[in-house]
C-alpha cells in the first residue's frame, strides 16, 4: 500500500490555478496511490452539499473519476469545510473520517488530523469553532438559501482573515502541550496534519515518549503531499 496525504488546498472559484492543479493531481494519484487522505481544508468554504454551483459539481466529479479504478479517498474536516456532510461523500465516492482517526501502518501506529484541535492557545478559534460546529448553528445556516449562505461565507473569511493580521503567529500554531499529551494518551508513533500551514518534519520527545510530527504544506503556486510507501516518507513540494 502506497499512501499519500494532503490538506489545506483551500479550493474555490478564486483559485483555478490550484483546482486544476488538484485535478491534475488526483490524475496521478489514482495511478500512484492506494489511499488518499485529505485532512481537511480542501475547500475554502463549504456552505453544504446542496451546493449544485459548477465548481462544486466538477469537484465531486473528478474526485470520484479517480475512484473508479481503485484509489480510495478519505477525508477528514478542516476549520473550512465542516460542512462537507454524507451526500458530499456519497457523490464523490470518498470516506469522511473522524478526527483524530489511526492507523496501523508497517507496525507503526499513525494519528491523521486536521491539526486546529492542536492550537489550544488560539482562545478566540476555540470560541469560533464551538459555535459554527453546534448543531444549531448548523441547522440555523443549512435553512438558509444558497446566495445568503455565500455571503455569510464570505463575510466570515473576512473576519477571520482580519483577526489573524493582528494575531500572533505563534497563537495560531500547535501548543507543545498539547502535541505531548496526545501522544501520551494514544501512544502513536506518527502524527500527520495540516491547519497551520508550516510544512515540516518535528521530532517528538519527551521522559516518556518519542515519535515523529509531520505538517502538511497548504497549495498556492505548490502542492504538498506527504508520501508513505513502506519504511520510506517522503514530504514532497511540487509546482501546479
Amino acid at each position: 500500500m502506497k499512501l499519500g496525504f494532503i490538506s489545506d488546498l483551500h479550493l474555490s472559484e478564486k483559485t483555478p490555478v490550484t483546482t486544476q492543479g488538484f485535478f491534475n493531481f488526483l490524475k496521478e494519484a489514482a495511478r500512484e496511490f492506494t489511499h488518499l487522505y485529505i485532512l481537511g481544508d480542501l475547500f475554502e468554504a463549504w456552505i453544504g452539499d446542496d451546493d449544485d454551483s459548477e465548481f462544486a459539481l466538477e469537484v465531486i466529479k473528478q474526485l470520484k473519476l479517480s475512484t473508479q479504478n481503485g484509489l480510495e479517498i478519505f477525508f477528514i474536516h478542516g476549520n473550512r469545510d465542516f460542512l462537507c456532510n454524507q451526500t458530499f461523500a456519497k457523490k464523490s465516492n470518498i470516506t469522511i473520517l473522524p478526527d483524530p482517526f489511526f492507523i496501523d501502518y508497517f507496525d507503526q501506529k499513525i494519528a491523521l488530523s486536521h491539526g486546529d484541535n492542536f492550537c489550544t492557545n488560539d482562545l478566540e478559534y476555540i470560541k469560533f469553532k464551538k459555535k459554527v460546529r453546534s448543531a444549531s448553528w448548523q441547522s440555523d445556516f443549512l435553512k438558509r438559501p444558497l446566495h445568503e449562505r455565500l455571503e455569510i461565507a464570505s463575510n466570515m473569511r473576512d473576519a477571520s482573515q482580519n483577526h489573524n493580521n493582528r494575531k500572533d503567529m505563534s497563537i495560531m500554531d500547535v501548543t507543545s502541550d498539547a502535541i505531548h499529551q496526545f501522544f501520551m494518551q494514544h501512544k502513536i508513533d506518527i502524527l500527520i496534519h495540516g491547519h497551520t500551514h508550516r510544512p515540516a518534519t518535528h521530532q517528538v520527545d519527551g521522559s516518556k515518549l518519542s515519535g515523529t510530527r509531520i505538517v502538511l504544506g497548504d497549495w498556492h503556486d505548490t502542492g504538498w503531499c506527504l508520501i508513505l510507501d513502506g519504511q520510506e516518507r517522503k514530504l514532497e513540494e511540487f509546482q501546479l
